[in-house]
């Protein structure tokens, strides 16, 4: 599995220059335009200028340790550089600040260096924000649908009677999707080999696992690392139930969105539902205290990653109060 390296766990941990200026000289944006809400990582670098030169610069992010430890690099690198000296700053050189970023994770700079270069033509055009964009992804939709063989197969199987069959949809969904990615299955879900095959005898009596097998691709590469706060974050919320077997999915739950939070695009879409309100419901039955603690509805994704941010002292917000702030689709579905 993906790791982070000392030099890019130090620079996602920097936060001296976390936040957003006022009266900002230019802004650069990436994600955050109509048709990107909420489906991409999103980056704003706020940069203050005089003479020329650079002297303060502030980012806000949404994403993974990686996208954080760019925009850090990229920002520490501009203060007291020329507009011309910062349009200059590649990826490239990111990466090489970074000691290497995995090659899975190389758009985290790029993504990083769009914002930045947008904010420059921002300085450079009056202070009007710059929306910059990345290549779109194909599809936002759902991943996996009714007649998806891996998920039409678990759900034939005969229900337990202790099983619910909400439960037995959200886990034939995951299977489902995780049989797409590229990874070893039971790593795509931040489980084990043992958690796979309790949950198959659990859930889905008489499946066997080779199904996964016969149905993904052979193509097996590490997923992209989970928070380890995020997961702390929702293991806070398992309760602590008399049931074994709730107790049980709901740490599975736990795991399950901890690292599949860590692929791009919706959650719901991330974990194979149908629909983002069954990643809601599955949420509300299992870690009923993380559905309240989110009362306003924030987007999972964005809300579980303000909350690592907010434990650290840093702000990926851009007002103080969410209904005066103009990100608020960025963080709220319609």
């Amino acid at each position: 599995m993906t790791v982070y390296t000392d030099t890019i766990r130090r620079w996602a941990t920097d936060n001296r220059r976390t936040g957003i200026l006022p009266d900002a000289d230019g802004t650069g944006e990436v994600g955050l335009d109509s048709k990107e809400l909420g489906n991409r990582l999103a980056v704003r670098f706020t940069i203050k200028v005089e003479r020329g030169l650079v002297t303060d610069v502030r980012y806000q992010v949404f994403g993974c340790g990686f996208s954080m430890a760019a925009c850090a690099v990229a920002a520490d690198l501009s203060v007291g550089s020329s507009l011309d000296e910062v349009k200059a700053i590649d990826a490239q050189r990111l990466d090489s600040a970074l000691k290497g970023l995995p090659p899975e994770r190389d758009y985290c700079a790029e993504l990083a260096i769009q914002a930045l270069h947008a904010a420059v033509r921002s300085a450079r055009n009056w202070r009007q924000p710059v929306q910059a964009s990345l290549p779109q992804e194909s599809d936002h939709g759902a991943r996996v649908t009714a007649s998806d063989p891996v998920y039409a197969a678990l759900t034939s199987t005969p229900k337990p009677d202790q099983v619910r069959i909400e439960d037995r949809h959200l886990f034939a969904c995951l299977l489902a999707v995780a049989a797409q990615d590229p990874y070893d299955t039971a790593a795509a879900l931040g489980l084990d080999d043992s958690d796979l095959d309790i949950l198959f005898a659990e859930i889905f009596p008489g499946a066997r696992r080779s199904l996964l097998e016969q149905h993904g691709t052979s193509v097996k590469d590490s997923p992209p690392e989970r928070n380890q706060e995020i997961l702390s974050i929702l293991l806070s919320h398992v309760p602590n139930e008399p049931c074994d077997h709730n107790r049980h999915n709901a740490e599975r739950l736990a795991h399950v969105l901890a690292t599949r939070a860590a692929l791009p695009g919706h959650l719901w879409v991330a974990m194979g539902l149908f629909e983002r309100r069954e990643l809601n419901a599955a949420i509300r039955r299992h870690l009923p205290s993380l559905a309240t603690a989110n009362d306003q509805n924030m987007r999972w994704k964005r809300y579980l990653y303000k909350q690592v941010c907010d434990r650290n002292g840093g702000t990926m917000c851009k007002a103080p109060n969410c209904g005066v702030c103009s990100d608020y689709t960025l963080c709220f579905p319609a």
